[in-house]
Order: C-alpha cells, then sequence, then structure tokens
C-alpha cells in the first residue's frame, strides 16, 4: 500500500493529458517536449560513442570528467562563475538532481520555500525527503511574489528554499533585485538556496537569465542545477547536474549514487562537446523561440485568449476567461475533444488555494514545436467560440 505522504502523486497532470492527447488525436502542446531533434553534431557523438568508443559501461559515480569541466566552463563562459569541476555532480536530468538534493538536505520536520505554481517534482521531492512545501503564490498577469507572503513563509524551520527561473509554468524570469530579496531572507535564515535553471539559456525580448550563485554572499550556499534536454532539445536524454561549494553538493552527491546509481555514459561525453557550441547556437535558441512564442501567442489571441506573454522558457499561459471558460482544469480536459489541441491547466501546479485561486482560469501551451504544428493548432484552437458550457 502506498504510503500516506506520496497518495497525492500517483500520477502527473502531463501522463494524463498526453493519454488524451493520443486518444482524441489532439496535438500535444501539454507536455513540454520538442518535435524536432537537436544538434547533429550531439547526435553524432552519442552514435560514435556507443558504436566506435566503447563508452556502454559504467561512468564515474559523480560524471565524465568531460563534462563536469563543460559544465564549469559553461558557468565560466556566460556567468562569470568560477566552478570546481570536483564540484559538480551529473545526475539523470534535473529532476533526479531536486530528488537528490531535497533528499541529501530535508528530512522531516524540515521546511523548503518555493514558489507556485510549481513544477510537479518539487512537491513530489519534498514529499519524499519528508518535508514540508511552504507555497509562495506567484500572481498574474506578471507572475510576481508579494514580499511579506515570502517573507510569511520562512521560518526557523526553514531549510531550503527552491528557486525555478526562467520559470515553469508561467515563463516569469526573476530580476536580480527579487532573487536579492530571496537570498536575504534565506541568509536571515540560515537555509540553502536551490536552483532549476534548464531554461537558462530560453529568455526574450530582451530579459537576462541571473543565476542567484553570481549575487554578493550566495555562492556559499548555493546549489545551481541545469540540464542538457531542454538547451539541446533531447529531454528523453536525461542528462542533467547539480555543482555548489563542496559541503552542499555532497548531500546530492551521496544520494544520487543509491537513486539511478551512474548511467548514460555515451551521452555524457556528447553533452560535453554541445555545451561549447558557438555563440550563434545559443542565440540561435532565443531567435527560434521567439518566433515560436509569438506564432502561437497570435493563434491564441485570434482564437479569443488573453494570452500573458513569456519572457523566459518555451511555455505560454492563456487566459480562456473571454471564450466563457473559467476553470483551466474543466477545459484542459475538454480542449481534445472541442478542437483537437491538448494543454495543461495552470492550477494543478499549486499546492495552495491561495496559490490555486489565482491561476483557476490559466491554461499552459508549449511552443516547442515545428512551426507548421503552431499553425495548425492555431486553427483548430480558433474553433472553440461560442463552445463554452
Amino acid at each position: 500500500m502506498l504510503v500516506e505522504r506520496m497518495r497525492p502523486f500517483t500520477s502527473t497532470i502531463f501522463t494524463e493529458i498526453s493519454r488524451l492527447a493520443v486518444e482524441t488525436g489532439a496535438i500535444n502542446l501539454g507536455q513540454g517536449f520538442p518535435d524536432t531533434d537537436g544538434p547533429a553534431s550531439l547526435l553524432a557523438d552519442a552514435a560514435a560513442n556507443i558504436t566506435e568508443r566503447g563508452a556502454n559501461q559504467y561512468p564515474p559515480g559523480p560524471g565524465v570528467p568531460a563534462l563536469r569541466q563543460a559544465v564549469a566552463d559553461h558557468q565560466r563562459r556566460f556567468y562569470g562563475l568560477t566552478v570546481d569541476p570536483a564540484d559538480v555532480v551529473v545526475t539523470t536530468g534535473a529532476t533526479e538532481a531536486i530528488a537528490a538534493t531535497l533528499l541529501g538536505l530535508c528530512g522531516p520536520g524540515d521546511e523548503v520555500v518555493a514558489f507556485e505554481p510549481t513544477y510537479d517534482s518539487y512537491a513530489a521531492s519534498v514529499a519524499l525527503a519528508g518535508a514540508t512545501l511552504k507555497p509562495v503564490p506567484l500572481r498574474p498577469p506578471h507572475f510576481g511574489f508579494d514580499d511579506a507572503e515570502l517573507a510569511a513563509a520562512f521560518s526557523e524551520r526553514t531549510r531550503v528554499v527552491l528557486v525555478n527561473t526562467p520559470h515553469n509554468p508561467t515563463g516569469a524570469v526573476f530580476s536580480p533585485d527579487r532573487l536579492t530579496r530571496i537570498g536575504e531572507l534565506a541568509a536571515a535564515h540560515d537555509a540553502v538556496v536551490v536552483t532549476d535553471e534548464v531554461y537558462e539559456h530560453m529568455t526574450f525580448d530582451g530579459a537576462a537569465h541571473v543565476p542567484m550563485a553570481t549575487l554578493p554572499g550566495l555562492a556559499d550556499r548555493t546549489l545551481t542545477i541545469s540540464s542538457a534536454g531542454k538547451t539541446f532539445s533531447v529531454t528523453g536524454w536525461k542528462v542533467g547536474w547539480v555543482h555548489g561549494p563542496p559541503e552542499l553538493v555532497a548531500a546530492p552527491r551521496a544520494v544520487k549514487q543509491f537513486l539511478t546509481f551512474h548511467g548514460g555514459a555515451p551521452l555524457q561525453p556528447a553533452v560535453a562537446n554541445a555545451l561549447a557550441l558557438d555563440d550563434g547556437f545559443y542565440s540561435g535558441i532565443v531567435t527560434d523561440l521567439t518566433r515560436k512564442r509569438d506564432l502561437l501567442a497570435g493563434g491564441l489571441r485570434a482564437a479569443g485568449f488573453d494570452v500573458l506573454t513569456p519572457r523566459g522558457t518555451y511555455f505560454v499561459v492563456a487566459d480562456p476567461r473571454p471564450l466563457g471558460f473559467d476553470d483551466g482544469v474543466d477545459l484542459a480536459w475538454k480542449l481534445p475533444e472541442l478542437c483537437g489541441v491538448a494543454a495543461v491547466p495552470v492550477s494543478v501546479f499549486c499546492s495552495s488555494e491561495a496559490g490555486a485561486a489565482a491561476v483557476r482560469p490559466l491554461v499552459r501551451f508549449a511552443f516547442c514545436k515545428r512551426d507548421e504544428v503552431l499553425v495548425e493548432a492555431g486553427e483548430r484552437l480558433a474553433g472553440l467560440r461560442g463552445r463554452a458550457a
């Protein structure tokens, strides 16, 4: 029998909506995965590692040296961070890095501050650790947080503050002053800052991603998490990493070896090479996704939605109330049948009543798809007009 603390997590919204999309033949804009492959050089490297270089056995526990060095080089190149490769731990995606970090740092009685809507694995990982989630609502249209609500979430039991920027599912990008405020409260309560930065190369309209570890006084209390999946369009590879000061990174390192042990041997060196791709590759991500964002957002507006334009990630949040729909959960379950498009409701990413109420009508669409798919999705969504119950 499933333990009580895990009973709320028997399935994920992505699994359920993706199943519904398959059953109805809907365009699946619910789950965040691209429908094109990553760089040809990355794929060729991985294939050669399997068939020519024999990289098919267990890799070193903390990760292959080339990838750990590449992560350190990447952090210096883009953010001016000095990272010792010895303090990088390679994980089975960012999801494992988050889980291993929380399991290694938290236990019963500890509290984890996070901003909701939260990516769904956060609450599950906190529950696995036996800790308590203390959510801080992000409210539309700009998905900022209230200083008083943030301060109230901290207590003498706060062990970790979990920060995701660029933020999934809202597309918000936290500014340096907002991150500084989070850091001040973390320092005042001697909490560890854990940052999920998997969308770090996906910011738009001049927004800049600022790692919390770059802010004054925060490097020594911050664990930084990212991965290859989103940046290189290889979400199925599940190659992630976490780095930070030795005394903190020891936590995910200890736990990770008893979760998935070690894997991704042929993929890790391929990702190492990809991290060194030229600036044109990284600027191309922004150019390509900005076009796709605007393409889908335009289709949603033409269909009658209010669109909350994201400054980061590859998701756009839309408000269907102008079309007569006021419950995002209800709409998400009906959408595939109504018009042949699948999306996810934003409120399911909330654990508190206040957080869920703030985003109750909203639905999230992924725009990391081929242009022609986004155009067709827009045409199908136009059929929603007049369909509200």
